[in-house]
């Protein structure tokens, strides 16, 4: 029971993250954007898979062209998930089971649909969508399983200090997600 609610915690953050090119209307290809840092805090991101439902309170920093941190806080304000993201690898540190896994764009694109690029992640990340909406539904199939995400945006600030460090992982237990994909 244990590692099937890891899997199903680590899978609905990696979808709430990366299903961002499953947007229905579609992403598409935008100027670039003229910030630095972006810092959306209080948004709500609710996970849907076959019965199991997910809800959140979500914070994203983003350091253009650099880093991305979410942090996933289902209660009481605290972070039980955190995903950071460079432009070569990706993260996810489930704090709650004291386990993390590291993958690559590549390594995660063999049987994600839609496909994910760092550009779109840091579309998603940064509340940048092309439809101006403050509201993303989104769909992620992994392997047999589908994933539906809605993501409300609240609050979004442009170049304000953000603390983009990188969680020690030596405390946690590192899993094999290539089993997974």
């Amino acid at each position: 029971m244990k590692n099937y609610r890891l899997k199903f915690i680590v899978l609905a953050l990696a979808a709430l993250v990366l299903a961002g090119c499953g947007t229905k209307k579609g992403l598409t290809h935008q100027q670039e954007p003229v910030w630095h840092t972006c810092l959306v805090q209080g948004a709500h991101a609710t996970v849907t898979r076959g019965q199991d439902r997910v809800s959140a309170t979500v914070t994203m920093q983003t350091v253009r062209d650099s880093m991305i941190v979410i942090s996933v806080m289902p209660m009481l304000g605290i972070e039980m998930l955190r995903l950071e993201a460079t432009p070569e690898e990706l993260t996810a540190i489930d704090k709650i089971h004291g386990q993390y896994a590291t993958t690559d764009f590549k390594q995660l694109n063999r049987q994600l649909t839609p496909r994910i690029s760092w550009s779109v992640l840091q579309q998603i990340s940064s509340a940048e969508l092309p439809t101006g909406a403050e509201t993303a539904h989104l769909q992620y199939t992994l392997g047999n399983e589908t994933i539906d995400i809605v993501m409300d945006y609240t609050e979004r600030k442009l170049d304000v200090p953000v603390r983009m460090t990188k969680q020690r992982t030596d405390r946690y237990t590192k899993i094999d997600i290539s089993k997974w994909l």
